[in-house]
Formats: C-alpha cells, structure tokens, sequence
C-alpha cells in the first residue's frame, strides 16, 4: 500500500489539494509505483527561500525542492519504499500559474510530478534527460485531462 501525505504549511487554505491527491494517486498507477512513501508540503517563498539557501546554496525562493531519502539506509520502514520529501512554494504556483497563463491547479500538479520524478531519479541537467524528464510530465498532465491552455492575446 501507498503512504502519500499532503501537509498544507501555506498561510491560507488551498482548495486543490483534494484534486492534487486524485492527481498523486493517478501518476502512482501509470508508473507502475508499488509500497512507495513520500510526503508533499506546500509551503511560502520565505521557507522554501530558506530551504533552499541552507541545501543548496541558492539564496532565493524556488518553485519545487525534493530531498530524495530512497537512497538513505537509516530510515527503513517495513515493505514501503520511502521516497522522500516534496517541497512546494504555493508562492510561486500562484505566480508561475499567472506567468504561464494557465490553472493554478495544473502549475501545482506540474511542480508535484516534477517533485516526484525527480524522486525517483529523474534529472533535467542534461538535453536528453530533460526531454525524457519532461516529456513523461507533460504525458501524465494530459492524461489526467490537465492539458495547457494556452490563452491568446487579443
């Protein structure tokens, strides 16, 4: 059985999460993912901006940060593959959503398959895993039925 868990750590209520774990649920049966544990937190820019200062580094916010704990033979939970952690700004969901000119819904699936993916060993440094990468994204949004809309300019 999967262990997925949501953790809203945002200011303010999101209506999409009930969406987002029909979503989660979804990406696990088309990857063909059994006994997998991993945790999806949304949070502000302020705490991702930390997170991703203190891990990587980088001193600014960011849309998506993963901590893959897969590899890590300290923690071991009986018949469960544990994944690790996902970490998304709903910040930047909100702004990239507008940016993009598309649902809030489908930025906030985008960055949780993103997470995921990179979960379970994807990559986007080079070309070629990039397109792998985000080919299988954009396959799994639009067979959910989370295409992008593309608005034109009048």
């Amino acid at each position: 059985m999967n262990q997925v868990e949501i953790y809203n750590e945002y200011k303010k209520d999101i209506e999409d999460l009930k969406l987002l774990k029909k979503f989660i649920d979804f990406c696990i049966e088309k990857l063909r993912l059994k006994k997998v544990c991993f945790n999806v937190i949304i949070v502000d820019n302020d705490y991702i901006h930390k997170l991703n200062k203190e891990y990587r580094n980088i001193d600014r916010p960011t849309d998506v940060i993963t901590f893959a704990l897969e590899d890590n033979k300290v923690i071991d939970i009986p018949d469960c593959r544990v994944l690790g952690d996902i970490y998304i700004s709903y910040d930047k969901v909100l702004e990239q959503a507008k940016e993009y000119e598309h649902s809030y819904k489908r930025e906030l699936c985008f960055l949780t398959i993103h997470g995921i993916l990179h979960l379970l060993g994807y990559d986007h440094i080079n070309k070629d895993d990039e397109e792998k990468m985000f080919k299988l994204q954009k396959e799994l949004l639009d067979n959910y039925g989370i295409k992008k809309e593309w608005k034109r300019n009048k």
